[in-house]
């Protein structure tokens, strides 16, 4: 397990990544690593319920199911939060199934509430959350051919959400890009700057093997103020 201890946005986070044993499934190795976090966490005075995002790896798309399937009866309640999942064989360096990283944030108070937004009708990932003053949404994906129309989808209702929060492009402070291997960064950029003329501090690529469902070539994440 990797653990970073940060302060960004004005709050105290933990950053959590890792990978357990291997086991007879993808679901036990979930369970098993959420619970290492959960330890972990607690030595901070935190739990998961301090929970603002996970990301999932899986080694393949049964990986990625079963392990998604355990985080969702894992992360409810309180640790509700914001989530996406890959597929990306390349990302270990065991034999495990799954990895995950997670990001959970003291708040300023400790009696402090996620304001959780749902997608109407609800589906398995949150809209956004905002908590503390930071605004965190899911991973936002879509299947449509090609990439541009893809982020045409996306980046609309990336502004819709921030607006929902209270937040904007000019308040964001990291956008995470997750592109499908077969795709060129260079035009994602391209593609990205025809939407969003706002000054981003910091903007993150990572190239992975698959989405929830076939056919994606792009999940963003971000991350703002209000």
């Amino acid at each position: 397990m990797r653990k970073k201890i940060f302060t960004w946005l004005g709050k105290e986070f933990v950053e959590l990544s890792g990978e357990t044993k291997p086991a007879a499934t993808a679901t036990i190795e979930a369970q098993e690593l959420f619970q290492q976090f959960d330890q972990e966490l607690k030595s901070h005075g935190l739990s998961l319920d301090n929970t603002v995002r996970s990301r999932l790896w899986g080694r393949d798309r049964q990986s990625r199911n079963l392990s998604s399937d355990a985080r969702v009866k894992i992360l409810s309640g309180k640790a509700r939060s914001a989530s996406s999942s890959y597929i990306a064989p390349g990302h270990f360096d065991s034999a495990a199934k799954v990895a995950v990283d997670l990001l959970a944030m003291r708040p300023s108070e400790p009696n402090a509430a996620k304001r959780v937004a749902e997608y109407d009708p609800p589906i398995v990932p949150i809209r956004f959350l905002v908590y503390d003053s930071v605004v965190v949404l899911s991973g936002v994906t879509t299947v449509l051919p090609p990439l541009e129309e893809q982020l045409d989808n996306i980046l609309p209702r990336i502004h819709g959400s921030l607006t929902d929060a209270g937040s904007s492009w000019e308040k964001v402070a990291r956008v995470a890009f997750y592109l499908h291997r077969s795709q060129a960064l260079e035009n994602l950029k391209t593609l990205f700057a025809r939407h969003v003329t706002a000054k981003i501090s910091q903007m993150e690529y990572c190239f992975v093997d698959g989405y929830s469902s076939e056919g994606k070539f792009c999940e963003v994440e971000v991350t703002a103020a209000i």
